[in-house]
């Protein structure tokens, strides 16, 4: 188990037990990182990855505290993804838009420009060779906006960019408990840029149904 893993399992068993419950604060960082006997830096990303799908709400000088979570969601034998889901809408926002962004990549391949093609390599460059859960995301979703943007359709990257908040709880986990899903995304993203940058319009559709698919496969596998 990797150790930002570990460490949201103990958070998660905090809440689980009864330790933590919604409403509390969580203890200063030094005390609870020494208590579950974890580094600071591994307590701390665990936080920011809470945080992000609403378990934990961090208060700038206030202080860190669990959310209004019904604490029988976390009793069941699942993950949080699975929690927050109880049923099968994640999947079907996964399946409407692995239609939409393969036809939103498709499109981009005409119309995209150079100078476009060069942000977005700068983009993914800035990320370096080890992200965190929040900067991948965060350049996952940029990502794909851009390339909706340069379609040229506005409807269909209004509806992208809506279908985008829907499936960010499912990117999060996956990046956390998939090994290997950090560096297959930015292979993904890569392989879909080159698509673009060849204006090999099947190719770009196709790595972009890829890309889709294997969030939309791991999450149905969870389930």
């Amino acid at each position: 188990m990797a150790v930002t893993d570990e460490a949201i399992e103990k958070i998660k068993d905090m809440i689980v037990s009864g330790a933590l419950r919604p409403g509390d604060r969580l203890p200063k960082e030094s005390q609870l990182a020494a208590e579950l006997g974890l580094s600071r830096n591994s307590l701390r990303e665990a936080v920011r990855a809470l945080s992000l799908i609403r378990v934990l709400d961090v208060r700038q000088g206030d202080g860190t505290y669990v959310t209004s979570l019904d604490p029988q969601l976390l009793l069941q034998d699942l993950s949080f993804v699975v929690d927050f889901h109880q049923d099968d809408t994640a999947l079907e926002f996964l399946a409407v838009r692995r239609v939409l962004e393969p036809a939103a990549t498709a499109l981009a391949c005409a119309r995209i420009t150079d100078a476009e093609l060069d942000e977005l390599s700068a983009h993914l460059d800035a990320l370096g060779p080890r992200p965190s859960v929040r900067q991948l995301v965060d350049c996952d979703l940029e990502f794909h906006r851009r390339i909706a943007r340069a379609s040229g359709n506005s409807v269909l990257c209004s509806l992208l960019d809506g279908l985008s908040g829907p499936t960010t709880r499912a990117r999060v986990w996956r990046t956390l408990t998939r090994n290997g899903a950090a560096a297959r995304t930015l292979y993904e993203h890569r392989a879909i840029l080159g698509a673009l940058r060849d204006r090999d319009t099947e190719a770009a559709r196709s790595w972009a149904t890829v890309h889709v698919a294997s969030a939309e496969h791991w999450l149905r596998a969870a389930l």
